[in-house]
Formats: C-alpha cells, structure tokens, sequence
C-alpha cells in the first residue's frame, strides 16, 4: 500500500509476520531522483511491493533508520538492484552485522539462562533469533555513516538528523525545520510504546538512554509525525508524556514485584503475563531488564548473581 502523506512524501507499508504486522516505509520524490527511508524485511511479499513502487524510478539514495529486521532487512538487496548508496548510522551499521553472528548468538544462549528462564524457552529464542538471518541478508554496503546535527537532503527538503538512542544504539530521526516534520523511525509511535531492550551487549542502560532522547526531541517544534508503526500524527509533546508516564508507571510495578528477590523471568511474567509467543517473549525479556538494569543505576535496586542467576530485589 502506498498513500501520499504530505507533498512528495509517500509512505509505503509493508506486511510483516508478527502481531504488529506492518512497518511504514517511505518514498520522497527529489530532484534527482527518490530517497527510500526503510526497507522491510528481505522476504518475497517486501521484494514484490519494492518492484512495483520503485518500476521506472531512479532511486538516489537508501536511508536506513536503525538495524532492526523489519527496518534493515532488505536494504542490502534493494542496494543490489538500484545500486544505490545507502546511509544509516555507525553504530547500528556495526550493529546490522554483528547482531547475527554466532558470537552474539552464543552471547544471548549463555545469557538467557542467568535471566531464569527455562531451557525450552531459551532454546526457543535463540533459535527465533538466528531465523532472522535470512531476513536480513545480503547486507548492505554503508555509503556514508549519518551523525548527530548533520543536515542531508532527502526528497526536496532538507533534514535535520537526530540520534536518538534506545529502542536501538544507533537509531535515528529526521527532522525538518521548515515544514516541523519528524520521520520518527520507532522512537515516537502513536499507539504503542517502543520496545527498549537491553541486549547483552552496548548500551548497558538502554532505557535511560531512551529518556533522554524523548527529552531531547520534545525541545523541537513539531506538527507532524511520520512514524514506523500506526499512522502519521500530531501533538508530539503529548504523545512524549504519555510515553514517559507509560516508563515510571512501570518502573513502579517493577519496583512492587521486587520486594524480594525475583529473576529476570519472574518478573517479566509478573509485567507481560505467560501469554506470549516466543517472538515476544524474547523482547519481554529484554524489556524487563533493560527496567531492572535502570532501577540499578538509579540506586534504588541490588543486582546479585547466584549459582548462576541474576537476582534483582529493590532497596
């Protein structure tokens, strides 16, 4: 599907195979030629939707928000057919590649069982992340690495580019000036709050980090928003408050369901329930320590590990 948003803009979704089962790509019309922002996953339903969005355009340039698979995904073999460069972040550039490479896997598979999960489950999700490898490959080659403050055309318009950390290291927002556009990848969405994980490896404080940003975003003037998920919208300022309500709001469950000693597990199931699939289990999971390891740096929290098990207990 594809519907103009503003003039020039488009924006392209894409169907992904999980509860939340669409990202929102966008295509921008430019002088010399169109900026894809996002990509999908690299799947048959993506390539199809790509070839006919893009027949007899001339793509400039791919801009990759961060390294997520829905995100990321076909970037590399939209790169190979309209060899086009593509820009995203350092970080999550590193990140893009490392992300599924046995020594991350291995990483998550001796993690998962300090979290107090059980086997089954943690052998579940590892194998639900080593399936994205598929999904992501062939990666692609990063023409140029975008930075914080850096101004780059995309479409007719010149943006601003915004790191904002925390759904992911090295994600990035684009904001226009003028027009008091944000394309807001998954920092702002208007219905559901992005997920913050933390991934045994990086940011050791992913949720501080994501506080920071949103604080740091609300300080521009925005009307509208253009996010990965939902629809566009408007009242930035607002939908930032709700989200960092949302945060403290469960922070303060965290805090309740740790008056004891809890694992990892214990507790994810005490804030998501037992009613996951194992796809969302895994980002539960990170969800909660990524709350946990906050509530540590804050001083309000003890982190100990025993016979191999973290265990976390407020003060």
């Amino acid at each position: 599907m594809k519907k103009q948003v503003l003039t020039g803009i488009y924006l392209v979704r894409i169907p992904l195979p999980f509860r939340l089962d669409h990202v929102n790509c966008y295509l921008l019309e430019g002088n010399g030629g169109w900026t894809v922002i996002d990509t999908g996953l690299h799947n048959q339903s993506t390539v199809n939707i790509w070839e006919k969005m893009l027949e007899g355009r001339l793509v400039q340039n791919i801009v990759i928000t961060h390294y997520h698979p829905d995100h990321y995904g076909y970037a590399g073999g939209l790169q190979e057919k309209t060899r086009a460069p593509v820009w995203m972040s350092q970080t999550d550039a590193e990140n893009g590649l490392r992300s599924w490479e046995t020594a991350h896997i291995d990483r998550i598979r001796r993690h998962y069982p300090a979290c107090g999960l059980p086997e089954l489950l943690a052998n579940q999700m590892v194998a639900n992340t080593e399936s994205f490898l598929s999904l992501i490959t062939p990666h692609p080659k990063i023409e140029h690495y975008l930075q914080d403050g850096e101004t780059v055309n995309l479409g007719w318009e010149r943006y601003t580019v915004i790191t904002t950390p925390g759904h992911s290291d090295g994600m990035l927002c684009f904001y226009n000036k003028l027009n008091k556009v944000l394309f807001s990848a998954d920092h702002i969405l208007p219905k559901i709050t992005p997920n913050i994980s933390y991934w045994f490896h990086g940011d050791p404080n992913p949720l501080q980090s994501y506080l920071d940003a949103l604080h740091k975003v609300k300080k521009l003037d925005i009307e509208i928003v253009l996010p990965s998920h939902g629809e566009p919208f408007y009242n930035a300022h607002e939908r930032i408050d709700e989200i960092v309500h949302h945060h403290h709001e469960r922070l303060d469950k965290v805090l309740d369901v740790t008056r004891s000693e809890r694992t990892v597990y214990e507790v994810c199931l005490q804030l998501f329930g037992d009613r996951l699939n194992v796809h969302e289990m895994r980002f539960a999971i990170g969800e909660t320590i990524a709350h946990l390891e906050y509530l540590v740096q804050q001083g309000e929290m003890k982190k100990e590990e025993i016979r191999g098990k973290w265990l976390y207990a407020n003060l």
